[in-house]
């Protein structure tokens, strides 16, 4: 077997998550039990570059009971479910993830899911056909998918400049990927992972979300239920009119940065979170991201500006400024749902995941 995980022990205790995630996927199950006949992928491989979660996992189960060999890495080096990637591992999936990577590390796993030459890919952020879009590789691939937001936008912008080499379904453009999954998944597992991370009371906190898409707007909702005072920051005019009329404050960011205790974007964009808004922030403000990369926040200008960083919790560094405020970042600035939790709720990736798996199919 070729694998590379953190322990291979924790395969037990890995099968157990699945199994759990498979009691609460009932559409992929079903899914799976025709594949299970047909075989449609009997001879593909696949190639895939998703985070290995319990819920990923099921997606894996699903692909090799239709018949393809599937070869795994991780989409994010803190997003891994150590368990999970090892039950695969036992299981026969070509697995290359653990939770921690280094940059190096990350970059060297897509590299091996590559080497075993898939002719369909699955992607969430294109990093994966970014890499095989780099002249290192020469393969046949026939098409594939692409799970998230910052993918598509990446993937367009290869199609616009005439080189993207094969067809990608972007199954993030699915309504039942964007509407359940963007609004109803991120919403809570980002909640989730603030609070793991952290143990603060959000009731009576000023929340600022930086973005108003789908993401956005699911997290704004439960963020409320919790007692938070929500502001939102948009520079999108439509969407900025949206959070008014659903009852939310809009300010620019360089005004809820003096008022914000909690900061999360949710942007898909650069730098949102800056040097001059750093140097206006609260004593205490805690800073997560939850999109896709960990450049929402500027972690450049960030180091910049501190004369102290303490690693004072498992998810949490705190950073001292000049004068005497402590702010506190969440993850790397990596998106906090998935290296502080453990992501999108198993039913709301029933749907993504089905999504998936059929789109996969149609390849």
């Amino acid at each position: 077997m070729d694998y590379m995980v953190r322990d291979i022990g924790l395969a037990e205790r890995g099968k157990n998550l699945l199994k759990w995630a498979e009691d609460h996927m009932p559409v992929l199950m079903e899914i799976r039990r025709r594949f299970s006949v047909e075989k449609p992928f009997e001879g593909i491989r696949i190639g895939a570059c998703l985070h290995v979660t319990k819920e990923t996992g099921v997606l894996v189960r699903t692909l090799k009971a239709g018949g393809a060999s599937v070869a795994l890495a991780a989409s994010n080096p803190l997003s891994t479910q150590d368990e999970v990637a090892a039950a695969l591992a036992v299981e026969g999936v070509n697995v290359y993830a653990w939770k921690g990577e280094t940059k190096e590390e990350y970059y060297n796993c897509i590299a091996l899911v590559l080497k075993h030459q898939p002719s369909i890919t699955m992607d969430d952020g294109a990093d994966l056909v970014t890499e095989l879009h780099s002249g290192r590789w020469n393969l046949k691939v026939i098409g594939g998918t692409e799970e998230t937001t910052t993918g598509v936008m990446r993937l367009k912008a290869m199609a616009d400049r005439g080189i993207l080499k094969y067809p990608i379904i972007a199954v993030n453009n699915a309504e039942t990927k964007w509407d359940f999954d963007n609004v109803y998944g991120t919403g809570q597992s980002t909640i989730d992972g603030i609070m793991r991370a952290t143990n603060v009371l959000l009731a009576g906190k000023k929340f600022v979300i930086a973005g108003y898409g789908h993401c956005g707007r699911g997290l704004a909702a439960r963020a409320r239920g919790m007692g938070a005072h929500v502001v939102i920051t948009e520079v999108d005019p439509i969407r900025a009119l949206k959070a008014v009329m659903d009852g939310f404050d809009v300010m620019p960011m360089e005004e809820a940065a003096k008022v914000g205790d909690i900061f999360v974007t949710a942007t898909g964009n650069k730098n949102v979170i800056r040097k001059e808004h750093f140097e206006v922030m609260k004593d205490g403000a805690i800073l997560a991201n939850t999109g896709h990369f960990n450049v929402e926040i500027d972690l450049k200008g960030l180091e910049e500006l501190r004369v102290g960083k303490l690693k004072i919790r498992d998810s949490v560094e705190e950073y001292s400024m000049r004068d005497g405020r402590k702010l506190y970042l969440l993850t790397e600035g990596r998106l906090v749902n998935l290296a502080a939790a453990e992501g999108h709720p198993s039913e709301v990736m029933d749907m993504s995941f089905a999504n998936q798996a059929l789109s996969v199919e149609y390849c």
